[in-house]
């Protein structure tokens, strides 16, 4: 009976692998437009999208908020859309649409239904060939960044942790990821039009992007539609590449944070780590799903159930191009010292320097990779979006496909070892993030 049930496990878990798997095609145009084609026919719809490699990590000192700011500006219109339609051609066909930037790119998509993909590539195409860049629509859209900043950081609470502009000045003395991806109001308005017009000319060209179309498409009839609108696209100089490399922390640094949003502090711990396409991103990774990820972790068990010194507890890896960050914190149950959650996050930090995790755990964190694997490629607009990011930031599409062994093969020894490199005390931010004193 058990070896049933067992060979059954094995055959649905070969199926599922199997059935799992997304096939794409991919092929770059002559103007060096890198193009990733995933068809998938159970539904009649289809997303288009482009990755451009410009985030806030390009911007010149001074001139911090352009990758960002363009999020916005490339929606105001081209010469064929007129200013403020975007949006509603996009509804009036059944459409949905978005965009987000990073340190480190920039991407645009459009949803629409499938008889809809020609509209998506042209207006795609539009944006790359024909935007228009005039006073007022930066004017316009420096007013929707100002109070995007004011709702998202500055009027939320623990708004400079979630987005790392209370944290990343001090993790950063050389690399630009010391700035906000939002950037400042103070550069975004002394910037002239021409800034605006020459930062689009060196960024936004077919060379220095990924166009990927994912869904219910006939590829041979895509790839003509592609070359229809992208082919005659000039390319642009070849971007050259931010490269700089920060010295170790070798002292801890020690800071407070000031929100006039929050009632109760939080201390966290802040570790510098390397790159996300580096194998010990991903056991960083694993390190804080067995720290905080769930009621079952260690950290919510000893110091919310048992100990009763935390509200709450939290622990994620910020993973980038060239470097990333890691952050554990806590919030205190009541009149607890910030210091006492630090003495207790640093023991269990410090078992999992000396001890390996229990086999029972191991077991846990593979079902969960496993889990995130298998929803991770559940939609097309998420195959989509992993399709660009994989290719353009680590310079392996197919990991959409194999990320997942990477976190298979990794052992209970890599997880001690990593904690060893990377969790030093000596090496870390510890910051309190503390409510505005009132007068």
């Amino acid at each position: 009976m058990t070896k049933t049930i067992m060979l059954s496990f094995f055959v649905f878990f070969i199926t599922l692998a199997h059935a799992q798997k997304v096939e794409f095609t991919e092929y770059d145009l002559d103007n060096g437009l890198n193009v990733i084609l995933h068809q998938d026919n159970t539904a009649p719809v289809v997303t288009v999208g482009v990755m451009y490699h410009v985030g806030a990590k390009d911007e010149q000192p001074g001139r911090t908020g352009f990758a960002h700011f363009f999020e916005h500006l490339l929606f105001e219109g081209t010469e064929n859309i007129e200013r403020g339609e975007w949006f509603n051609v996009v509804a009036a066909n059944g459409g949905s649409n978005n965009a987000n930037t990073t340190q480190d790119r920039t991407y645009y998509y459009e949803t629409f239904p499938s008889n809809a993909l020609e509209l998506g590539l042209w207006m795609e195409s539009e944006r790359m060939l024909h935007p228009v860049i005039n006073k007022i629509g930066v004017d316009t859209q420096n007013e929707v960044v100002k109070e995007e900043k004011r709702s998202r950081i500055d009027n939320a609470p623990y708004g400079r942790v979630a987005y790392s502009t209370g944290i990343n000045p001090y993790m950063f003395d050389k690399h630009p990821y010391k700035n906000s991806v939002i950037g400042t109001m103070e550069d975004l308005d002394a910037a002239e039009l021409d800034e605006f017009k020459a930062f689009f000319d060196k960024y936004y060209n077919p060379n220095n992007a990924t166009l990927v179309v994912a869904g219910d498409i006939d590829v041979p009839k895509t790839k003509k539609m592609i070359a229809d609108y992208f082919q005659s696209i000039p390319s642009g100089d070849e971007v050259e590449r931010v490269n700089i490399t920060e010295d170790p922390i070798e002292d801890k640094i020690i800071a407070t944070e000031y929100d006039s949003n929050i009632q109760i502090p939080l201390t966290a711990l802040v570790y510098r780590t390397p790159s996300m396409k580096d194998r010990e991103a991903y056991v960083l990774n694993m390190i804080s799903s067995v720290l905080t990820d769930g009621k079952s972790s260690r950290m919510y068990k000893r110091m919310v159930d048992k100990d009763k010194i935390a509200l709450q507890v939290l622990a994620f890896a910020r993973s980038q191009e060239d470097y990333g960050t890691y952050l554990i914190g806590a919030l205190p149950l009541g009149d607890v010292e910030l210091s006492k959650l630090r003495d207790v996050m640093d023991e269990e930090i410090e078992k999992l320097q000396t001890e390996l995790i229990t086999e029972r755990e191991y077991q846990k964190l593979q079902n969960k990779f496993e889990n995130q694997f298998v929803n991770s490629n559940s939609s097309i607009q998420g195959i989509a979006s992993s399709l660009a990011t994989y290719q353009m930031l680590y310079g392996n599409t197919n990991l959409i496909n194999e990320e997942i062994e990477i976190y298979r093969s990794i052992t209970r020894e890599e997880i001690k070892e990593v904690a060893n490199k990377y969790l030093q005390e000596n090496q870390r931010l510890e910051l309190d993030y503390l409510p505005e004193p009132t007068e």
